[in-house]
């Protein structure tokens, strides 16, 4: 009985740690792919891996951000305008992982990414109105939406993961603990054609950096700290959670933004951040079709990035902000493979202040879009060692696991 009360116990504090630190979610607010460890419960997996198992799996991501806050304030106007900025990101994420022990495995995992974003105030700049609504553009010039873009591998991660609790003997429940490194594999100095006008309202081309949402990587090294877990509470019924936060020293990444200013030193605001995110989620599994390895779930979910660092400088320029969701999903586990389909939507969003809107004060305050909803599909396959496979029956996570990140 004493171990359940232990068990409990550090399981409720790893989720209190990992979901009140300062965060940020999906579009303008830069938040990477970048899961849990692809080895254990709620990071791809088809069950615990044992000693001499690999385990391949992928992750694909998916959202469309365009409704713009400033606090937890929807600018409402800017959609009704058609001012709004659109990022569409594609994100698919390759991993392989390997169990050195029953308790230890190691992964390492790389996304593959494509943007898009459009938007008016990057090029000619956002329409003006008069007082009854209608466009009043000084050179009279009729507003078109255009595109930039980005697409690459981006930052790897490596990540070792270990079982607190024995597998072999801890029925109910157990927990994970990782360590992990991100390496800036990624692109952070994309660059992308912007259409200006002239002072005669001619067209014209510039390249020049793209947004910091849709550079491939953020240029800086990162340390990871994960935590993940579940536990049977009945026959059918079990509760899971996962968490990480990623420590990026760097203050920022030397990239000059496109809009520069003078009234802070210069590692404030002119240059790309390398800021810390996170990510954590807890919620309940039930075990549907247990003859077939379904299982459906429902949780609630954070993600963001961070005002400002843990560790390191604070200066650079970041949106900051976290989003909040309730996340329904299912898990299909079968033989040697799991996949997980997972769809959170967004019911809380929150544009942070940055470090410029703190050091301007005066209400400043600003804005970033935000996706309604996001789409995670995983697909994993273990094989090697002397594993056998799953079992299409359970009542507990030991045997059908948690969704995905």
């Amino acid at each position: 009985m004493k171990s359940k009360f232990t068990f409990a116990f550090i399981l409720l504090l790893v989720v209190v740690i990992f979901s009140v630190q300062d965060a940020s979610a999906q579009g303008c607010v830069a938040i990477r792919n970048m899961g849990c460890s692809g080895t254990t419960i709620g990071g791809n997996t088809s069950g615990f891996l044992q000693k001499g198992e690999f385990q391949v799996f992928t992750n694909y991501r998916y959202f469309k951000s365009f409704r713009h806050f400033r606090g937890t304030h929807e600018e409402t106007a800017r959609v009704e305008n058609n001012t709004e900025v659109i990022n569409k990101a594609h994100s698919l994420e390759l991993g392989l992982a390997f169990a050195i022990s029953n308790r230890l495995s190691v992964s390492a995992s790389l996304p593959i990414n494509h943007n898009d974003r459009s938007s008016l105030y990057e090029h000619y700049g956002n329409p003006r109105f008069d007082a009854d609504g209608n466009p009043n553009n000084p050179l009279g010039w009729s507003h078109s939406r255009f595109h930039t873009g980005s697409k690459g591998i981006g930052d790897l991660r490596l990540t070792g993961t270990y079982w607190v609790f024995d597998p072999e003997k801890v029925g109910k429940g157990n927990l994970a603990i990782g360590l992990g490194v991100k390496a800036p594999t990624g692109d952070y100095e994309v660059k992308d054609d912007f259409h200006k006008l002239t002072k005669t309202g001619q067209d014209t081309i510039v390249n020049r950096y793209a947004d910091q949402s849709i550079q491939l990587g953020d240029g800086g090294w990162g340390v990871s700290l994960e935590a993940q877990g579940y536990y049977s509470l009945a026959n059918r019924l079990s509760t899971y959670f996962s968490g990480f936060y990623m420590f990026t020293p760097q203050e920022h990444n030397g990239v000059a933004r496109q809009t520069v200013t003078t009234e802070y030193p210069k590692s404030i605001v002119n240059y790309f951040a390398v800021p810390d995110q996170f990510a954590a989620r807890v919620g309940f599994g039930y075990v549907l079709l247990p003859q077939s390895g379904v299982v459906v779930n429902l949780g609630g979910r954070v993600e963001g990035v961070a005002s400002e660092d843990l560790i390191g400088g604070k200066g650079g320029y970041r949106r900051p902000g976290y989003v909040i969701s309730v996340e329904p999903g299912v898990n299909w586990a079968f033989g040697d493979f799991n996949v997980a389909l997972n769809v959170p939507f967004a019911v809380y969003r929150n544009r942070t202040k940055s470090v410029s809107d703190k050091a301007i004060g005066n209400g400043q305050h600003g804005d970033a879009a935000f996706a309604d909803y996001l789409t995670s599909l995983s697909v994993s396959y273990r094989f090697g060692g002397k594993h056998d496979k799953m079992p299409a029956t359970g009542g507990t996570f030991k045997n059908v696991p948690a969704p995905n990140q």
